[in-house]
């Protein structure tokens, strides 16, 4: 009997400060057991991770999952190349989009639906230095007026 359900292992934060997330994608990713118990035991990093396609492949470098502690011999490389896994058509329209626009492939989270691991995948535009700091303004006016409209309704 599979659980059901969606339950998020990582996400990548730095991604949405780093990026505009133009539109999101889901994936399989291709792992091996020892992967998956430490997955589910929350030893993912994301930070650097970014996508990429080849021989209309997708990969995804960067991504590191510590090794099973009880894994031993079994256990891989915790930085290795690990494929992601879509449409011939979903892959072949991303390449083609980070090929000319100046987008890149980000993965924004990895987690777990209907007991297999799926990475949510982001087609993302940088910001520049100028843009952080209007959304983080931006943000810390939200801030503010949420905490004004809060003590006026005490």
């Amino acid at each position: 009997m599979e659980k059901r359900g969606v339950k998020i292992a990582a996400q990548n934060r730095k991604a949405f400060h780093d990026y505009f997330v133009e539109d999101k994608y889901e994936a399989g990713i291709e792992l091996a057991g020892t992967e998956v118990k430490s997955i589910r035991a929350g030893t993912l990093n994301l930070k650097d991770a970014y996508c990429t396609v080849k021989n209309g492949e997708l990969f995804v470098h960067g991504m590191h999952v510590s090794p099973y502690e009880k894994g031993n011999i079994f256990n891989k490389d915790p930085i290795r190349v690990r494929r992601l896994l879509m449409h011939k058509r979903e892959i072949r329209k991303l390449h083609a989009l980070v090929k000319q626009d100046g987008y890149t492939l980000v993965p924004l989270s990895v987690y777990f639906k209907n007991a297999r691991v799926k990475v949510e995948i982001g087609l993302c535009k940088g910001k520049k230095n100028y843009d952080k700091r209007a959304a983080t303004a931006q943000r810390d006016a939200r801030r503010e007026i949420d905490r004004v409209m809060k003590e006026r309704s005490r």
